[in-house]
């Protein structure tokens, strides 16, 4: 077999193939197999010439979808916006970015995995200096009042990451709305007000799909279970 002279368009077709397959089935029920057929023609040997495993696999997912569309480095780029504008430009754009929300989703399913939950802390990690990045810049604006930039920055990352993961605390679309309403309460209350009335409302948007996406699984199942 001819080697590839084309092994970044094999690997980006493996990480299309993949990102398909793990929104569609499941990242636990998706097999490296699975991805082998998915994109046809692919070879074993040349699927793992570039990854090790799926795990790996969904490792690159992550880091290509987060510093493609990174959302701090765009706000950097809008000088128009002050520091707290730019913060509220990181959080929308990341509601907006749908694949992003959907990699996320799909991600829950890693998280009884110790290793997984290590690399989300280290990711976590490299976040916190990013939000305090903004944060400064909004001292030194006046948009933003604070003493503690470097502290808020951290409360603000495990309440917006950790708090509000359902694996690591079991919660019910109602109380994961109370605890978007409560992170708000608390931002805004230590002079960060981040979560304005637009994001409230694609919160918003973003719980009622939820609510009409279980229904529609719940009346197929039922439907299901009767034929």
């Amino acid at each position: 077999m001819p080697r590839n002279k084309y092994p970044e368009e094999t690997v980006q077709k493996i990480l299309d193939a993949s990102l398909k397959l793990f929104l569609e089935k499941g990242y636990e029920n998706t097999t490296v197999l699975d991805i082998i057929s998915e994109m046809g023609g692919l070879t074993r040997g040349a699927f793992y010439h570039h990854f090790k495993s799926k795990e790996e696999v969904f490792d690159a997912l992550c880091e290509k979808l987060f510093y493609e569309t990174n959302p701090f480095e765009k706000a950097k780029n809008h000088k128009e916006l002050n520091g707290l504008e730019k913060i509220k430009f990181v959080l929308k754009t990341s509601f907006d970015e749908t694949e992003h929300h959907q990699l996320s989703m799909a991600s829950m399913q890693l998280m009884e995995s110790p290793a997984f939950l290590k690399k989300l802390i280290e990711s976590n990690q490299e976040l916190a200096p990013m939000y305090q990045e903004l944060i400064e810049e909004g001292v030194r604006d006046g948009s933003i009042r604070t003493e503690h930039s470097k502290l808020l920055a951290e409360l603000f990352v495990l309440l917006t990451n950790f708090w509000s993961i359902p694996t690591i605390y079991p919660m019910t679309l109602e109380e994961s709305w109370e605890k978007f309403l409560m992170i708000k309460e608390i931002m805004d209350k230590l002079g960060l007000p981040v979560i304005d009335d637009e994001l409230v409302q694609l919160k918003r948007m973003r719980k009622e799909n939820k609510i009409v996406e279980r229904q529609f699984y719940f009346r197929q199942n039922t439907y299901m279970q009767h034929v």
